[in-house]
Order: C-alpha cells, then structure tokens, then sequence
C-alpha cells in the first residue's frame, strides 16, 4: 500500500512549508493540494493557487511525489497545463503527478464568467482534457482538433523528465470516467461518491469500491490492457470517513481496501475545525507505526 495525503492551499508559504516538508519526513509516498480557484467552504478564507504552492513544495523536499488532486477543464487548458506539469517535473527531479478531473463547477465557473454545463457536456470536455494532455505530456509537438479543446503545433520540448510522462491519475466515480481511466490512467482515483454528502465509515464503502474497481477490470480487458498496470487510489476525509480515528483504524483500512485491489489511501492533513477535523497526534503514530516501518522494510 502506498500512502499520500492532502494539504490544503490554506497557509501563507513561510507556514504551509513546513506541512509539506514534515509529510516527507513522516514517510508519505506522495502529497497533493487541491487545484480550485476558490473552494467550496474556503471562499471568504484564506486559499492560494495550486501550481506555485506545488513548485515551492518541490523546492522544499526530496522524494514525495507531488500532485493535483485534481486539476479540471473548468480553470485549465491542456496545453497551458502540460507545460506546467512539465515544468513540476523537471524542478521536482521525476516527482510530479497530473491528478486530474472533470470538475463540479461551482464558484471557479462564477469567477471565470463561465456557463454552467449539464452532466453531458461536462463529461464529453473532460474526455477531450485528459485525451489532449495524455497527448501533450508524451509527444514533443502536438496538434488537436476537438469540440472543447484545439491547439496547433504544441510544443513540449524537453518533455517530462519521467518517462513516457509524468503518471496521470484520472479521478472517477461513474462507468464513462472509469472507462476513460482504463485508456489513459497510471493511477485510478476514486472517493466511492461525487460531491460532499454525508460520509459513510470505510468499511461500508467497501462494496461500490469493489464494484468501481471490477469496472476498471473489465474496461481495461476490454481494450486489451492488463488492469494490474493501473493503481488504484481512495481518497478518504470527504465521503468515506474513519480512516484517521487510530492508528487502528489507519491500519484497519489498508487492510480490508488493500484485500479488493486499492494501492494507494489517501487522507487529508488534519485541520483544527470543519472540514478533515482531525488530530495531528494521530497522524504521527500512524507515521511511527505504519508509514516510516514500512518504509525501513
């Protein structure tokens, strides 16, 4: 099992630093932030942009992998994108992740003036998104003609330093966006549920993971792909919650997600209010428990 966690781009650098730093020393295999303009709760609060706060985390650390959990269409063109994960990859030294998703909206849409799109539209843009910048991270000239997306003689040059790209991960909850990991994904991302409803403790999440994860199977069979090449990643603290009471039950569910296919848990950096409330302490014997023995073996 690997393990990541999520830090939000709530702290001015001089403070956010140390979370970031401090996640490398506990043992994480890899860290994320959230690529929003404005977030949800966080719209009248403190929240600062997502690929500085990514390229400073690069600077400050040394081997945690480094990611947008997740980077959508609504406030992203793919080939301005590319050439930044391109670019987080270089400065990284092969660290960076290209988390991405195809985005609910919201108040990043208000900002940017843009028209509210049906479930249809929103999943036909997304599908040209990671198409186009699987393309873009892999090819040093690209040209793209689709519905939502075009570009002409894009050049990435000198390309990723990891090879053929930085991995993708490619968030998904429903058959077309599972589907479309099977094509395009290193890493499948799921929270069990779109949106932020009431959370259901992980052990009862377990069956529509396992159901999630056996669509993944079958798409990948169905292209000819072979579904142990494709991780898959739970994201808990939103919809599945429990995971961060104890170390018990840190270690409880890397055992029963790791028992139907799940490689990699990721939780949220402990906050001291709403949302991911939770207790740096136990973070730390998670790490000393779990994580850092795990790395030793």
């Amino acid at each position: 099992m690997r393990h990541g966690i999520i830090i939000l781009p709530e702290q001015r650098w001089h403070q956010a630093r140390d979370r970031w730093v401090t996640a490398e020393r506990l043992g994480f295999d890899h860290a994320w932030t959230y690529d929003h303009l404005m977030w949800r709760w966080f719209r009248e609060k403190p929240w600062f942009a997502t690929m500085p706060t990514l390229t400073a985390a690069a600077t400050a650390t040394s081997r945690i992998g480094i990611g947008t959990m997740v980077a959508s269409p609504g406030i992203r063109h793919p080939v301005a994108f590319a050439k930044e994960i391109m670019t987080l990859d270089d400065i990284s030294g092969g660290r960076a992740i290209c988390g991405v998703g195809a985005g609910a909206g919201g108040f990043d849409d208000e900002a940017l003036g843009l028209r509210r799109l049906n479930p249809r539209e929103r999943a036909d843009r997304f599908a040209e998104f990671v198409d186009l910048t699987d393309q873009l991270l892999r090819e040093p000239e690209t040209t793209y003609r689709g519905d939502w997306f075009t570009t002409t003689g894009a050049r990435l040059h000198p390309g990723c330093v990891q090879r053929p790209r930085a991995p993708l991960a490619v968030a998904a909850t429903g058959p077309r966006g599972i589907r479309l990991a099977a094509c395009h994904a290193d890493i499948w991302v799921t929270i069990a549920w779109p949106g932020h409803g009431e959370p259901v403790r992980y052990d009862e999440a377990l069956p529509v993971l396992r159901e999630q994860s056996a669509l993944l199977d079958k798409e990948c069979e169905a292209i000819g792909r072979d579904p142990a090449s494709v991780r898959r990643l739970v994201v808990t603290g939103a919809m599945i919650d429990g995971v961060m009471e104890s170390v018990e039950t840190y270690r409880d569910a890397c055992g029963l997600l790791g028992g139907i296919g799940i490689t990699d848990l990721v939780v949220h950096w402990p906050r001291p209010d709403f949302p991911y409330q939770g207790d740096f302490s136990v973070l730390e014997d998670v790490a000393n428990e779990v994580l850092l023995p795990g790395r030793a073996a």
